[in-house]
């Protein structure tokens, strides 16, 4: 066995694990600190890239998830007044009626097409004054909207509508009716009927439309969840295996400092042998 005082190789090899065990301990807090176990590329440099695609595609479907649920807020708006409207429908149907008996005279037919009137006038007001920002909802615009639905481009990713619900009392057929006689209030009842399927019809095309939107978000957020684990299994560190670790380099780390302790003193045992 050779003694060298020179090169004191067993204080470089200490020195060597005493600074690994510190990076190790370095690590794991930051990963306890952060939550992740990939604070750095370095530490896996495949699931760091992973880690970052699913990370993208999450933020991708909360946003997707975000636009479904505004297109319902659009066309619960318009579902909204067609609602009124077709209670307005029902209200003026039932002061048709009443006019086409004999039960009231012509003065009292006065005052309920008075009524009538009025709420003809309503009905074409909220026809013309339902908007979802400045897009008006009611007036058969024809125009086509697009929702971006999913994390990707893609038409699979899109859903479109068209809005062409016209509820304007000239376009339901009930402008310029009255109820001022009874035989003008028999012709009215056709022509609320009508309207009333007019309605009817543009709400179950809108609800149509909004049941999709509906499954289009529980979808969207069932891969949110999903994706969201996953990413979570690459990512996410296990607190308990991580304190482990860190526990395990904490007592190599004490270990090696009082290795490197004894290996500085080496030289001094060996000037024994000059003196």
């Amino acid at each position: 066995m050779s003694l060298r005082i020179n090169s004191n190789i067993a204080s470089i090899t200490a020195q060597r694990f005493l600074s690994k065990n510190q990076r190790q301990v370095e690590d794991s807090f930051k990963a306890l600190a952060s939550g992740t176990r990939l604070s750095t590329p370095k530490n896996d440099a495949a699931g760091f890239a992973i880690s970052e695609l699913l990370r993208a595609q999450v933020a991708g479907n909360e946003q997707s998830s975000k636009n479904a649920k505004t297109a319902v807020a659009f066309i619960q708006t318009a579902e909204g007044g067609l609602n009124e409207q077709n209670n307005i429908l029902i209200r003026m149907r039932e002061l048709a009626v009443n006019s086409a008996s004999d039960s009231i005279g012509e003065k009292e037919r006065g005052f309920v097409d008075e009524e009538f009137q009025l709420l003809i006038a309503e009905f074409d007001r909220i026809a013309k004054s339902t908007r979802f920002g400045s897009k008006t909802l009611l007036m058969g615009s024809g125009e086509e909207f697009s929702f971006q639905v999913g994390p990707y481009a893609g038409e699979e990713n899109i859903i479109k509508f068209k809005l062409d619900s016209d509820t304007r009392s000239s376009s339901v057929g009930i402008d310029g009716a009255n109820i001022a006689d009874q035989d003008d209030a028999l012709d009215a009842l056709e022509n609320i009927d009508e309207a009333i399927m007019h309605v009817s019809g543009a709400r179950a095309r809108l609800g149509g439309v909004q049941s999709r939107f509906q499954f289009a978000i529980d979808n969207i957020d069932s891969q949110r969840q999903n994706v969201e684990e996953a990413r979570s299994i690459i990512a996410d560190v296990d607190v308990a295996e991580e304190t482990s670790k860190l526990a395990r380099a904490q007592v190599l780390q004490e270990a090696g400092l009082s290795v490197l302790t004894q290996a500085n003193a080496y030289p001094r045992k060996l000037m024994r042998l000059i003196e």
